[in-house]
């Protein structure tokens, strides 16, 4: 993406501080074909080939993205740990849905993530920056305060203002990919949390109150689909993880564009009871998407 582009549409659109941003459709969800479920849990495979066949459930990527479309992908790529430590998304996960995105006719898929740690050293011990190079995806850096642009949100209850990264904002299609795990300040760690790495200012969130901030977040930007690796989980000390002993195997994946409904049935995987995580309560309580799983269609494979 060129950053000139973008500044001279946002001038255009009235983009700047303290400027109502209007997303693209703003789209909590996409339009289905009848029968297409809800939400697609996955097990037993690979996380690459249970995306594969949990996509194909929900429509194709073709239901998500058009030919000419950019794209961005949101993974974990906050941590400077190698994959075993599962702190991160699956790097082959990462891969395989820019395969797809690509196959489908996107003009371009970007992956980005505000890194916590040194964003050189998580790309290369997390295998990521491989699998962007390799899959023929672009990587937008984060570190700098000017990719970002402030917006208001209308409609937020706490965080009213916050600086979205532009790739963010200028995309046709945004795919949240989170790796499921414990999260000490949070509970969880899915994709509404997923989308802090957006921002500039993260820990701002934990000044004005992080679960309501993370649900307000969405007045921003809604991903058009959620991802979530669960293939190798961190149980315990998240979201960084400390020892092999925090990490267990799932090998499960769950997708869905409704970003409540994906983070419900991912929490359920840790042991966490509808309703228990406050910013997925939130998030639903604000028309994000629905906790009740039993009010969706939901379609269970076995790879």
């Amino acid at each position: 993406m060129d950053r000139r582009d973008f500044l001279k549409k946002s001038a255009a659109l009235g983009l700047g501080a303290g400027v109502m941003f209007l997303p693209k459709g703003l789209r909590a969800f996409a339009a289905a074909p009848v029968g297409t479920p809800d939400l697609v849990a996955v097990k037993g495979g690979a996380p690459e080939a249970m995306f594969d066949r949990g996509i194909r459930s929900l429509g194709g990527i073709e239901r998500f993205v058009k030919s000419g479309q950019t794209v961005v992908l949101k993974p974990n790529i906050s941590w400077d740990t190698s994959v075993a430590a599962a702190s991160n998304t699956s790097p082959s996960l990462v891969a395989r849905i820019v395969k797809h995105c690509l196959d489908a006719g996107a003009k371009r898929v970007i992956v980005m993530d505000h890194s916590i740690e040194s964003w050189e050293r998580t790309l290369r011990n997390s295998g990521i920056g491989d699998a962007i190079r390799a899959s023929g995806a672009t990587h937008a850096p984060a570190e700098r305060e000017s990719y970002y642009q402030k917006v208001s949100l209308k409609n937020a209850r706490t965080l009213k203002e916050t600086a979205v990264h532009e790739a963010v904002l200028e995309c046709d299609v945004l795919i949240s990919v989170p790796v499921l795990k414990h999260h000490s300040g949070t509970g969880v760690s899915i994709s509404a949390k997923n989308l802090m790495g957006c921002v500039w200012d993260r820990y701002g969130y934990h000044r004005m109150g992080v679960q309501q901030c993370i649900a307000d977040f969405l007045h921003a930007r809604v991903p058009d689909l959620n991802v979530v690796d669960a293939h190798r989980v961190v149980t315990r000390n998240g979201p960084r993880g400390g020892s092999p002993s925090d990490v267990a195997a799932m090998n499960s994946l769950i997708l869905s564009p409704d970003i409540v409904a994906a983070d419900t049935a991912a929490a359920m995987l840790l042991g966490h009871k509808q309703n228990a995580i406050e910013h997925i309560r939130l998030a639903e309580q604000a028309g994000f998407g629905q906790s009740d799983l039993s009010k969706l269609r939901i379609e269970r494979l076995t790879v």
